[in-house]
């Protein structure tokens, strides 16, 4: 398995339509990649921590693929679709960093 992380920063001037990301964004995410290894896919929302600090993501999504190539295969088929809907509900640029478990 192979974890892909989707960090959104939060900056003064970002905006990021969560409503749009769920019902449109992430549907379109699951019914493109979900017959192409994609195994799930959540979606956290950054809150302040204790101190009242602004979190530095605002959103970060995990997607589990079950395996490098299968999203490699995901994105060339389709990644061009997901990532041209951004503009649709953020003005921020997403930071993919790709992961495996530690133990």
């Amino acid at each position: 398995m192979i974890t892909i992380a989707v960090l959104y920063p939060q900056t003064a001037d970002s905006r990021f339509d969560m409503g749009y990301y769920h019902a449109t964004h992430m549907k379109m995410v699951h019914d493109l990649w979900g017959s192409m290894g994609l195994h799930s896919a959540r979606v956290m929302k950054g809150v302040p921590g204790p101190d009242g600090a602004a979190p530095q993501f605002g959103v970060i999504t995990l997607l589990e693929f079950e395996s490098m190539a299968a999203f490699g295969k995901a994105a060339a088929a389709h990644g061009a679709a997901i990532m041209g809907d951004v503009p649709n509900f953020t003005n921020v640029t997403p930071v993919l960093q790709f992961n495996e478990a530690a133990a």
